[in-house]
């Protein structure tokens, strides 16, 4: 039975990692290396890039930003868009897994004396896709083993990945991928769980020092990305955040109801030890954002007042717009900058918009309770 980490007294400065999974060193190499054609295909499909951006202090775990490929879909539709889905997640996580199955296989390889050839998806001459697995040789059972044997392999679930095949093929195969039921899997070191440790709030599960090494990162699951405990930001401690309310003035797509007018002010200042470059200055500035004034939007002000008071609405870095060095930006939380345009503008209208920003305020640990 996995012990429960309560999430008590945690906090933990806040990065730019909305977009961000933690996963093993072992198994990053290995798809950097042998499972770059896997990678690749994961990249032009979801039109996301997948780049380490931290090492573990020990090699244990890294974590890896999923961003979008300039020039793609995602991209175009500007910041607003660029949050990445629990499902694109959940396909990384899964290439991360059969990363792991394959180099498990291959370590294996040299001990045994037969080669175990993978399962292929093929093209059938009538168009239709069929798994041909290649025949191995197969020792005898009793049939009493061969019921259990055909119950395991019920049990399994099966991931299709593209490979790169040689030139004389007619189409590109796929490996099949096996796994064991995803109960006993940690999703950070795609192994068996050692030590299984529970998450009390969402229930995910990992092996107990991939945990302590991912919370070292990020005090968040590493699967859902709940926050445990306190999230506490780097952003400017000499800011402010003032709200104003224009009756008269309705945003598109919320016609019938006023503007609520937040303004963002920093002065200019030194970057503390908790910044990039402690020391270097960074220059002031003024932000305004826009939200409907409606029980939705008053509901996501109420939330963004306490992200502000967690300083976690801005932080110091580079700006995505400029590509200027040490300046405010900011920290994953969209806002909208402009009444008019919608998303490409990072204004109105925009259906989602307030169930998005919501859905990234409560990965902060900020929820509407």
């Amino acid at each position: 039975m996995g012990s429960q980490v309560s999430s008590d007294e945690m906090s933990v400065r806040a990065g730019q990692g909305s977009d961000e999974v933690l996963v093993s060193q072992a198994v990053w190499d290995y798809l950097a290396a042998a499972g770059r054609p896997w990678l690749v295909d994961f990249e032009d499909k979801q039109g996301l890039s997948a780049d380490i951006i931290r090492r573990g202090e020990r090699g244990g775990c890294c974590a890896v930003r999923l961003s979008p490929v300039e020039g793609s879909s995602r991209a175009r539709t500007g910041m607003m868009e660029s949050l990445v889905s629990p499902v694109t997640r959940k396909a990384f996580i899964d290439l991360c897994r059969c990363a792991r199955k394959e180099m498990t296989k291959q370590e294996a390889a040299p001990k045994r004396k037969r080669s175990l050839l993978p399962c292929v998806a093929a093209m059938e001459p009538d168009g239709e896709r069929s798994l041909l697995p290649p025949p191995p040789p197969q020792p005898r059972r009793s049939q009493r083993q061969q019921q259990k044997y055909r119950k395991s392999a019920d049990m399994d679930t099966c991931v299709v990945l593209p490979m790169q095949q040689e030139a004389s093929a007619r189409t590109v195969s796929e490996l099949v991928v096996c796994h064991e039921e995803e109960s006993t899997v940690c999703s950070i070191c795609m192994g068996e769980m050692v030590e299984k440790t529970t998450l009390d709030k969402c229930g995910h599960a990992f092996c107990r020092s991939c945990l302590e090494q991912a919370f070292q990162v990020k005090k968040a699951c590493p699967v859902c990305r709940l926050v445990y405990g306190q999230l506490i930001g780097n952003q400017p401690a000499n800011g402010s955040m003032m709200v104003e309310r224009d009756p008269d003035l309705e945003l598109p797509g919320h016609e019938g109801y006023g503007c609520i007018c937040i303004i963002y002010s920093f002065p200019p200042g030194l970057q503390a030890q908790e910044h990039p470059n402690p020391g270097v200055r960074y220059p002031g500035t003024d932000r305004v954002a826009y939200l409907p004034d409606n029980p939705e939007g008053n509901r996501v002000l109420r939330m963004l007042r306490r992200a502000f008071e967690q300083r976690l609405i801005f932080t110091i870095g580079t700006s995505m717009t400029t590509g200027m060095h040490n300046v405010i930006t900011w920290n994953d939380i969209h806002h909208k900058t402009s009444i008019w345009g919608g998303p490409r503008c990072f204004g109105y209208p925009d259906p989602t918009y307030l169930v998005r920003v919501t859905e990234e305020l409560r990965e902060k640990g900020i929820t509407a309770d």
